[in-house]
């Protein structure tokens, strides 16, 4: 079953076109890459997924869910990690994480044991009075994602959420979020413009200028593109859609 359908999908600002007839699907359990340079379109992408921005062409479906259609009943199987954080440095780890709760209509017993049991799984029982600007980057990454799941989602977004890592934590997050699709048999969406983030075996989504070039298995595509390797594969892709 598909998580995430997302069919012939535009976006534009103004006469700027951003977005151009975008499909792709993401499958429960299945870790997939959304991968493009800076500009490529991504955040336009999560904005349009997480209702940030309004569609304008084509049709999102969230867990069977039409987002134009049934946006309350999508959302709610959406968790989601932006690029920049919002977590509120001022409070705590737990009082973060039950404001959240709370916007989700959620009754506090029920906040407090979701609560628990996400921070014993983000390793950070420990941390969870400590206010969140004494954590480090990739400590609050965690708490971010210990957020997005406090609801139970089937489908987990995250736009660029190593920025600001150093390769270590940037690493650790990454096998973290891959653990939690094999654990929990998420769907997970990872956008990123580090090629050293996508595995061999991740379903692959190549944008470049607003449009989708490439999908598929990332190994597949790098032995199809660049002779075993995702770099030259990438290279290649996205110098023929600009010279084309």
């Amino acid at each position: 079953m598909n998580s995430l359908e997302v069919d012939a999908l535009g976006f534009a600002y103004g006469q700027r076109q951003a977005l151009r007839e975008v499909s792709f699907a993401c499958p429960a359990g299945q870790f997939s890459a959304l991968l493009g340079p800076n500009g490529a379109g991504k955040s336009t992408l999560i904005a349009l997924l997480t209702c940030l921005y309004r569609l304008q062409q084509g049709q999102v479906r969230v867990g069977g869910h039409d987002l134009r259609q049934q946006p309350r009943q999508a959302l709610a199987r959406l968790g989601v990690v932006f690029q920049q954080s919002t977590l509120d440095l001022d409070l705590s780890v737990q009082q973060n994480l039950h404001y959240h709760a709370a916007l989700h209509g959620m009754p506090r017993a029920l906040a407090s044991q979701r609560i628990d049991e996400e921070l014993q799984r983000q390793q950070l029982g420990e941390r969870r009075d400590d206010k969140v600007r004494l954590l480090n980057g990739g400590h609050r990454r965690r708490v971010e994602i210990a957020r997005a799941l406090l609801h139970r989602p089937r489908l987990l977004l995250l736009d660029e959420a190593s920025v600001g890592l150093d390769p270590a934590s940037r690493l650790a997050l990454n096998q973290h979020v891959r653990q939690l699709c094999r654990d929990e048999g998420l769907a997970v969406l990872w956008t990123t413009h580090l090629l050293d983030e996508v595995q061999g075996g991740d379903e692959l989504l190549i944008l470049n200028r607003g449009r989708l070039i490439a999908q598929g298995r990332a190994d597949q595509l790098s032995a199809e593109h660049g002779r075993g390797s995702l770099a030259e594969a990438f290279s290649r892709l996205t110098a023929s859609e600009v010279a084309s």
